[in-house]
């Protein structure tokens, strides 16, 4: 019997795909429990045109973060650390006082996960800070360090 699952199944299959069941175990648990529906005409046409939502919605998803990466790579946040004597600076900047910055001085909301900080930043200076917009999208935002 074929099935859509309408829940990800383990060991059978994630959520959107047929897949070929024996009929006891379709009627039985997956029909029963509704982590599937039975594949007609009409639910197969309903799958497809959800994927086609779906794939849309991705791609204006795509879009959006391309527009925003853009438009960051012009931007740019200053912070402040403290230093002590002879340029010594006491901790460094974390990505979370880099994402509080973005959201004072741009007004943008930037997930401090997504920031990409290969190395601590230590020292007063200019850091192009890479993040994570989208699976296929990094952005560029420049970050200015001042001594305090």
């Amino acid at each position: 019997m074929e099935v859509i699952l309408l829940e990800d199944v383990k060991s059978l299959g994630k959520k959107g795909e047929m897949v070929s069941v024996s009929e006891g175990y379709a009627r039985n648990f997956l029909l029963k429990k509704k982590l599937g529906v039975e594949a007609t005409a009409k639910n197969k046409n309903d799958l497809k045109l959800q994927k086609q939502h779906q794939e849309k919605l991705a791609l204006e998803k795509l879009k959006e973060a391309e527009a925003f990466a853009e438009e960051l790579k012009d931007k740019s946040i200053t912070v402040f650390i403290k230093t002590g004597s002879a340029g010594r600076s006491f901790g460094s900047v974390s990505t979370k006082e880099l994402a509080a910055a973005a959201k004072e001085q741009l007004g943008y909301e930037l997930d401090k996960k997504k920031m990409v900080l290969d190395v601590p930043i230590k020292s007063p200076g200019i850091f192009d800070m890479p993040i994570k917009l989208h699976p296929k999208v990094m952005g560029t935002l420049k970050v200015i360090v001042k001594e305090k």
